[in-house]
């Protein structure tokens, strides 16, 4: 056998020359299967190219059409009927307060319907005033979050100039509960001698989605009806209101029985302030006072009331306070005291002079008349004169 001058003999790199040649070879078979293979795929499959995107013309985006909601004539129809209580056949009247000063008198009382919130009718009557400047002040929400401290916010959201409907939010405050939000619709219209009606309710809106940080008032019906008393430089105002705001029934009939009063009086002087104002809804962007319209024919009754001290409602009254009062005393006699009483009255206390930071005025007021009505409840009771 040969060898180079290096000592490799030529056996050897014969046998180097054929691994080379193999390797090759090898490597261009698998390059060539390859290649094939692509080019198969491409000319036996042609459908799956990508198509080349062709462009669709997009219509332009149709005019967004304004949210409908309407307080209609069916709902003025319905005010009347509780403001002349032709609707209170479910449940029994329950006089609350009845006071007076040399500026105003108010009365309010209420009922409790079966499966229904709470029913209350409220008759104002302010001296020197006109139905017209009562009209504006009640519908001026601007002014009111001046002088009404459990608004937080007020927010005008759209006014249907057809029907008059105009929609807001509203957030109010309440002691120890989370603030309140509502969203309303209401409308006015003007009936005979420059009688005025407003009728509220509750309703949605795309600009007043939920928030977490408030609970939604989900039940909200109110309405009043402005007019002059004949022959007395004085105008009245009747109110029909119930709602479900989420508060217990009783602590919320307390509430409102023992603050109602302070809060009329506070109304009151903001009214004597808004009168003296010139013009106060010039300039002011259109609403449902400026869109009031007429109310239709046949809707209004022809017995006018002079005030609320002349109505059967005041004559009857003292009859309809004792028939409440025994019936109260009936179902006194038939409950058995509870310990939990004196319990839950010092935890209302605490609650009651943790909100009033100090001011006792109306929270001490309301935690001390629960308490010894409860405590009286348990006084009452035939097992404790027993014992006594």
């Amino acid at each position: 056998m040969a060898e180079f001058e290096d000592g490799s003999s030529f056996g050897n790199f014969s046998d180097d020359l054929g691994y080379g040649w193999a390797t090759l070879i090898a490597l261009l078979v698998i390059l060539l299967f390859h290649s094939f293979k692509r080019l198969f795929s491409f000319s036996a499959s042609p459908s799956k190219r990508l198509p080349v995107p062709v462009p669709v013309p997009v219509p332009p985006p149709a005019a967004a059409s304004p949210f409908k909601i309407r307080v209609s004539e069916a709902d003025l129809e319905f005010l009347l009927g509780n403001l002349d209580e032709k609707l209170t056949q479910n449940g029994n009247w329950e006089h609350v307060i009845d006071k007076s000063n040399t500026l105003m008198s108010y009365t309010a009382k209420c009922c409790k319907p079966k499966d229904e919130a709470v029913k209350y009718l409220s008759t104002t009557v302010f001296e020197n005033c006109s139905p017209e400047n009562l009209r504006d002040f009640y519908m001026d929400n601007d002014y009111r979050k001046q002088w009404d401290k459990t608004i937080v916010q007020h927010e005008q959201l759209q006014v249907d100039e057809t029907t008059g409907t105009e929609i807001g939010c509203t957030i109010k405050k309440f002691p120890l509960l989370t603030p309140r939000e509502y969203v309303l619709a209401w409308r006015l219209w003007e009936g005979k001698d420059k009688t005025f009606y407003c009728f509220i309710k509750e309703c949605e809106h795309p600009s007043a989605p939920r928030k977490k940080k408030y609970v939604r008032v989900g039940f909200f019906r109110s309405g009043w009806r402005i007019r002059k008393v004949p022959g007395r430089n004085a105008c009245e105002i009747k109110m029909y209101h119930q709602e479900d705001a989420g508060l217990n029934v009783e602590m919320a009939k307390l509430a409102f029985s023992r603050g109602i009063w302070s809060y009329v009086c506070k109304m009151d002087n903001a009214l004597r302030k808004y009168n003296t104002i010139n013009n106060p809804q010039i300039g002011r962007a259109v609403s449902a006072a400026s869109l009031i319209q007429k109310v239709p024919p046949g809707f209004e009754t022809t017995n006018i009331v002079p005030s609320a001290s002349a109505t059967p409602e005041a004559t009857n009254r003292s009859e309809l306070v004792t028939s409440t009062t025994d019936d109260r005393k009936d179902k006194k006699l038939q409950r058995r005291p509870s310990m939990k009483v004196l319990t839950n009255g010092l935890l209302l206390l605490g609650g009651v002079v943790c909100l009033s930071r100090g001011h006792s005025s109306l929270g001490a007021k309301v935690a001390m008349a629960y308490i010894l009505t409860k405590l009286r409840q348990r006084d009452g009771s035939p097992e404790r004169s027993r014992e006594s």
